[in-house]
């Protein structure tokens, strides 16, 4: 069970849901990938009721994802407990790998798992994953990496590696010659292809310019560009694409082991 603490879940707070609208989640294997992160690393969840005037602080326990349940510790207040029952919007806000997360239920009761009492909620639909001051980044493989077609102002499309990514944008290399690239420049239609994912289609300004001296010695210029407008459709793209690379990285990391 679950002790008291500070009135809120790794210092998160309940987000305005239209603000958060565009990092919604809602491919059901990546939903059920981020519940089981958070409930993995014993994270824990705060459950606000009552329009928001009542809490509870619980961690989940398990999730069946055929029956699309989500199980979770009750709380040690026993009133609070017998209290949210009678609730009809139910907001949950957790955090995984320091990311925002928050989903809402309609309904939630008690049950019994393994021998003791359990809160019972539905599997979200859908979920907001949302990191307001820096994205989570990804950098992409050396070895075939991603390319980013960029239709530049004449017309020419210039291919450029990408060097890592995030829902927010993408650091790129800039190709030797050919392409006059600088801040504030704004690129429509540039075509990025995610492996196993899909082909997206984004608008990009350049933020930033600067250069890289690689291990070799050899000096190389990037950018960082901004995606602007992202759907979110585009956006559970790029995020889908993001969890692969994780669990790539960490499969190769057991393997090292």
């Amino acid at each position: 069970m679950v002790t008291p603490a500070e009135n809120s879940s790794q210092g998160l707070s309940v987000a305005n849901e239209d603000d958060a609208s565009s990092f919604t989640v809602s491919w059901k294997k990546e939903i059920v990938y981020i519940l089981r992160a958070v409930m993995e690393k014993t994270e824990l969840v705060t459950i606000y009721f009552n329009r928001g005037e009542n809490f509870i602080l619980t961690s989940i326990i398990d999730i069946d994802p055929d029956e699309e349940r989500v199980f979770l510790d009750l709380g040690a207040n026993e009133a609070l407990n017998e209290k949210i029952l009678d609730s009809g919007k139910i907001i949950f806000v957790t955090a995984q790998e320091k990311v925002k997360v928050q989903f809402v239920a309609n309904w939630i009761e008690k049950t019994r798992l393994e021998g003791r009492d359990v809160f019972m909620t539905e599997l979200p639909k859908s979920l907001i994953k949302l990191q307001r001051r820096e994205y989570y980044r990804v950098t992409t493989p050396i070895v075939n990496p991603l390319k980013c077609i960029v239709l530049m102002d004449d017309k020419r499309k210039v291919e450029m590696a990408v060097a890592d990514i995030s829902i927010g944008g993408v650091g790129v290399v800039l190709p030797p010659e050919g392409a006059v690239v600088e801040p504030g420049m704004v690129f429509n239609g540039c075509n990025l292809i995610l492996p196993e994912i899909g082909n997206i289609v984004a608008t990009m300004e350049i933020r930033n310019v600067f250069e890289v001296t690689l291990r070799n010695g050899l000096k190389t210029k990037r950018a960082g560009c901004q995606f602007i407008n992202l759907s979110a459709h585009t956006q559970s793209m790029i995020q889908r694409y993001i969890i692969k690379m994780e669990r790539e990285r960490r499969a190769m990391e057991r393997d090292r082991q």
